[in-house]
C-alpha cells in the first residue's frame, strides 16, 4: 500500500494512526514535528517523515513517493493549498477530512486539472460530510424532482482543537445555504423545529460543508444544514454582532485560539465509539411533497477514522476517477451503510 497521512499527530490524526494500525494497514505517517512523529510511529509501528507544508520541494519530493495522500492537518483553508498543489504536480490522489464550504469550493475550481493530471481530489472524506453525502443521494433517488434538500445533525458531541480554530474562522461570516443554485450567507442564521424520531428538537441553521458538496452530487438547487441548538450553540448563536465582529479580528483569533488551547484536546476516543450521532434529511419537490430519512452514525470523529481509511484503502486499490468528486459520487448512497455502527432508514 502506499498512503501517507499527513496531520498524523493531531487528535483526528492520532485516532486515524491507531486505527490503521489496529486494522493491520500500512501507511506512512508525516506531519511538521518530528519528535511527536517519531514518538507515535514506535507505538504503532509505522515509518515516519517530517515535512513542514512551507517546504514545497521537499513536500513534493516525499508526495511523489506515494499513490494516496490522506490530509488531516486543517485548518484546511491554510493547510490544503500546498498539499493539494504537490499531488496534483505528483500525479498523487488527494483526500481529506475539511467540512470548510470554501475549501470545498476550491478544489472544485480544480476539476478540470485533476482530470488532465489522471488525480481525484476528494475532500471530506470524515463525518462532514460522508453520511449526509451518502444520504442527500439517497433521498434524490427517492424523490428524483427533489428541488430542496434539508439536513440536520444531533448528538454530535464534543469537538477537538482543530475542529474548533476552523469553527472560529467563521464566526463573523453569517450562515450559508444555498438557493436556486447560488450561495448566499444569512446574517442571522435560520431556526426550525425538527422531528428526530418521536422527539422534537429545536435546531439552528449553520455553515455546513453539505451547503456547498451536496448541489454537485444531488443537483438539489436549495439547501440549508441545522445542529440541534445546545447550550454551547446557543451561547455562540447569542453573541451580539459587535462581539462576533471583534472575536473575527487577529487579537480576537488569537484570544479564542488561546482558549481552545486550554480545553481538552478531544472528547474521549471510547466514549465516541459507543455514542450515537443522528443526521435527519428532508426533501421536497415543487408541489411540497416531503420524503424523510435518517442516518445513525457512532460519534463523528470514530465516524471519520472508520470512513477516511475505508476511502482511502479503496483509492489505494484503484477505486479512483480523476477529477474533483464527492464520497457519495464515487461510492454511491449505500455507502455508509456498509460501515460499522452506521444504518440509513426511510421514515413514514
Amino acid at each position: 500500500m502506499s498512503i501517507l497521512i499527513y496531520g498524523a499527530t493531531g487528535y483526528t490524526g492520532r485516532l486515524i494512526a491507531r486505527m490503521a494500525a489496529r486494522s493491520a494497514m500500512t501507511v506512512t505517517l508525516a506531519g511538521r514535528d518530528e519528535e511527536t512523529l517519531r514518538a507515535l510511529a514506535s507505538e504503532t509501528g509505522f515509518a515516519y517523515v517530517a515535512v513542514d507544508l512551507a517546504d514545497n520541494a521537499r513536500l513534493l519530493e516525499i508526495v511523489s513517493q506515494y499513490d494516496v495522500v490522506l490530509h488531516i492537518a486543517g485548518p484546511f483553508s491554510r493547510t490544503a493549498a500546498p498539499m493539494v498543489e504537490a499531488c496534483l504536480t505528483a500525479g498523487c490522489h488527494y483526500l481529506d477530512i475539511t467540512g470548510e464550504i470554501a475549501v470545498f469550493a476550491r478544489h472544485r475550481e480544480l476539476d478540470r486539472r485533476a482530470r488532465e493530471n489522471g488525480v481525484m481530489i476528494m475532500s471530506g472524506v470524515g463525518f462532514d460530510i460522508v453520511p449526509s453525502d451518502c444520504l442527500s443521494l439517497h433521498l434524490l433517488q427517492r424523490m428524483p424532482g427533489a428541488v430542496k434538500l434539508t439536513l440536520a445533525m444531533r448528538g454530535l458531541g464534543g469537538i477537538s482543537h482543530g475542529t474548533a480554530k476552523t469553527a472560529i474562522e467563521g464566526i463573523n461570516s453569517g450562515t450559508a445555504v444555498r438557493r436556486d443554485g447560488v450561495i448566499e450567507y444569512l446574517k442571522k442564521p435560520p431556526r426550525r423545529q425538527l422531528q428526530f424520531g418521536n422527539r422534537d428538537v429545536d435546531c439552528v441553521g449553520i455553515s455546513w460543508g453539505d451547503v456547498e458538496t451536496a448541489y454537485y452530487t444531488t443537483g438539489i438547487p436549495n439547501i440549508a444544514v441545522y445542529f440541534e441548538l445546545t447550550r454551547d450553540l446557543q451561547r455562540i448563536v447569542g453573541l451580539p454582532g459587535i462581539v462576533r465582529w471583534l472575536f473575527s479580528t487577529a487579537p480576537g483569533q488569537a484570544f479564542l485560539r488561546r482558549q481552545i488551547e486550554k480545553q481538552p484536546a478531544g472528547p474521549d476516543p471510547e466514549k465516541q465509539q459507543t455514542q450515537t450521532s443522528q443526521i435527519l434529511g428532508i426533501v421536497e419537490d415543487g408541489e411540497g411533497r416531503e420524503l424523510r430519512s435518517l442516518v445513525q452514525t457512532p460519534g463523528g470523529y470514530h465516524l471519520t477514522a472508520l470512513t477516511a481509511l475505508r476511502i482511502a484503502e479503496a483509492v489505494d486499490g484503484g477505486k479512483v476517477t480523476p477529477g474533483t468528486q464527492n464520497p457519495a459520487q464515487l461510492f454511491g448512497s449505500n455507502f455508509i451503510a456498509d460501515i460499522p455502527g452506521c444504518s440509513i432508514a426511510d421514515i413514514s
